[in-house]
């Protein structure tokens, strides 16, 4: 990814846009088939001779041209010929969002394999659902998993749609009115490049584009943040039903020779508050002053280099983190029951409302003994079964048959088909 953003690959897009033009005003019989040949044949460019040149002049594309008209020659006064800079920039700059796009999609798509793998590995690994960090009713390792994978799936298609709305150039002059170069320049340059126009241009291609883009990387970091939170609460020592890998040699702390953090995790959680914090900046760059002015650029120098790489880094740690995370099963049944068997409290209540009584008694009537488990008073099957007016309802099979896990993950399969399909 950081490739991308080397002045190399940056002024390479820089050329290949005014090459294009080239061409474009070739066919139109604006340049001579002779000074497009030597354009082609001799334009380059020196990194080192535009920061000399950028040093004196101040503007960043003049130093530009200039470094390739000396490659060039006397035909370089054809290049640029009725084009502004944010001609070249904006063009340029999709391009490179484009491939930078290319390699984030790969990124989420290796992502969803892992994800898919470990919930099918994990499908009936029963374990505690919590609701306000407090045991709810039992789901399995496996659901959680697949809800990762459907999470990522949506970002696959939001960052697909980012690539589209961003593959977007202009090529039409100083405030986007084509007063110095023919329309037909900008569609030969952008049909090359496999980019769309910009409909209504002012001097820019406008800001929202960007907007959505950098925004969509804050959803995906803030995704991967979602996934990095729950797995540093499994970690905790006093749950620990699923860890960071901790390798060989590995050391936790300079203090105490005992600990195994969730560093990855953290890790991970802290750069995802540096995505959204570039994504504010890009809604920041939508609102400029009339056809445009230059407070976006500074901006942009930045966030684009610095989110796509932190996005590809982000996916790919994440992604290595999940497929090699450690998941302790025995420790999940152990969580399970430590409150005694109240998560099972639901499957009484209804049964109770089954068999003839209102809602608000029963929901009365569990909460009682559920409450005294809560004291340390005893376990819920013991205290519903002394119960006589729970028991006035209920057999003692009817009440067992309440605390059996089994009908709490009977429809895992079905979750599983509609997320992953049908297997083959």
């Amino acid at each position: 990814m950081a490739s991308i953003w080397e002045p190399g690959n940056r002024f390479q897009k820089w050329l290949d846009v005014e090459i294009a033009a080239c061409e474009a005003w070739a066919k139109l019989g604006k340049i001579p088939a002779s000074a497009l040949k030597t354009i082609k044949s001799r334009a380059s460019f020196n990194i080192e001779r535009i920061d000399e040149i950028e040093r004196t002049v101040k503007h960043d594309v003049i130093a530009f041209l200039t470094s390739v008209a000396e490659f060039v020659g006397p035909d370089s006064r054809y290049i640029h010929m009725g084009l502004t800079s944010s001609d070249i920039l904006d063009t340029s700059l999709a391009l490179l969002l484009r491939e930078a796009s290319d390699l984030i999609i790969e990124d989420i798509k290796a992502m969803l394999v892992v994800l898919r793998k470990k919930a099918h590995e994990h499908k009936d690994t029963v374990m505690m659902g919590r609701s306000h960090g407090i045991h709810a009713e039992p789901v399995t390792f496996g659901l959680k998993m697949a809800l990762w994978y459907d999470e990522m799936r949506r970002n696959l298609e939001r960052m697909e749609r980012a690539r589209d709305v961003i593959s977007c150039g202009k090529l039409s002059g100083a405030v986007g009115t084509f007063s110095s170069i023919d329309p037909a320049v900008e569609r030969h340059v952008l049909k090359k490049l496999g980019l769309k126009p910009e409909l209504v241009a002012t001097q820019i291609v406008h800001r929202d584009r960007h907007a959505e883009f950098f925004s969509t990387l804050a959803v995906i970091a803030s995704s991967i943040e979602k996934f990095a939170v729950e797995i540093r609460h499994l970690q905790r020592t006093e749950v620990l039903e699923a860890e960071e890998p901790f390798t060989k040699g590995q050391k936790g702390s300079s203090a105490m020779p005992h600990k195994r953090n969730p560093i990855l995790s953290e890790n991970l959680t802290g750069l995802s508050r540096l995505m959204r914090g570039y994504a504010m900046s890009a809604l920041e760059n939508v609102a400029l002053w009339h056809e445009r002015d230059i407070s976006h650029s500074s901006v942009e120098r930045v966030i684009a280099p610095d989110a796509t790489v932190l996005m590809d880094f982000m996916l790919v740690r994440a992604t290595n983190l999940i497929r090699d995370l450690v998941v302790y099963p025995e420790n999940m049944k152990e969580n399970m029951d430590r409150l005694k068997g109240v998560v099972f409290s639901q499957k009484v209540l209804l049964k109770l409302v089954e068999k003839g009584t209102t809602r608000e008694e029963a929901y009365a009537v569990v909460q009682r003994s559920a409450m005294k488990v809560w004291e340390g008073l005893g376990d819920f099957k013991s205290l519903l079964l002394e119960d006589t007016e729970v028991m006035t309802y209920l057999t003692e099979k009817e009440l067992c048959a309440c605390f059996d896990v089994k009908p709490y993950i009977k429809n895992v399969d079905y979750i599983f088909r509609r997320t992953f399909g049908a297997k083959k």
